[in-house]
């Protein structure tokens, strides 16, 4: 399929709806609670200093509560964690309940039970891009959690794989 001029962002997202992406949850602690978002764009930009890049698609509600908050925690999901996925994917999710495994670190940032990785960054820079902002964080501190298969996305679904049949 060929995708002219007037039709690219619709190629766009076609491409990268069958792309499978890993799944991770973004949070962070501001003055009215705490405020988190599902988000499969995550990607390593440096490791020196360590920086990661996320992207929202637009710097209202949630993502702008997140975005001014200036440290953020990513948290990466194991497949366990679908439905915690998909409710902070949605508008009016239910977020941050006892029943999906939150409690309170040292830090007062939320903390997810059984997650794969968790990381604390402060955003450096922010970059508006047509209808989204792309968000760069210097990561400042790093745990690492279960060895479970992570939680993927594609094609408005999410799955996992799990890495010891993934060798080919």
């Amino acid at each position: 399929m060929q995708f002219d001029d007037s039709d690219l962002g619709d190629g766009l997202k076609v491409v990268f709806r069958d792309h499978p992406a890993a799944v991770t949850l973004i949070t962070a602690i501001t003055p009215d609670g705490p405020v988190g978002l599902t988000a499969s764009s995550l990607a390593s930009v440096a490791v020196d200093p360590p920086a990661v890049s996320f992207s929202v698609t637009r710097a209202t509600g949630t993502a702008g509560a997140l975005l001014g908050a200036g440290t953020i925690q990513v948290h990466f999901l194991a497949g366990h964690h679908a439905d915690v996925a998909s409710q902070f994917a949605v508008t009016g999710g239910d977020r941050f309940t006892d029943g999906q495994g939150w409690s309170s670190h040292p830090d007062g940032a939320p903390r997810l039970a059984g997650t794969r990785a968790r990381f604390v960054a402060n955003i450096v820079e922010t970059v508006p891009v047509g209808g989204s902002v792309l968000v760069v964080a210097e990561v400042v501190a790093i745990e690492t959690g279960e060895t479970a298969p992570p939680l993927l996305y594609a094609d408005r679904v999410f799955f996992t794989a799990d890495p010891a049949n993934a060798p080919l």
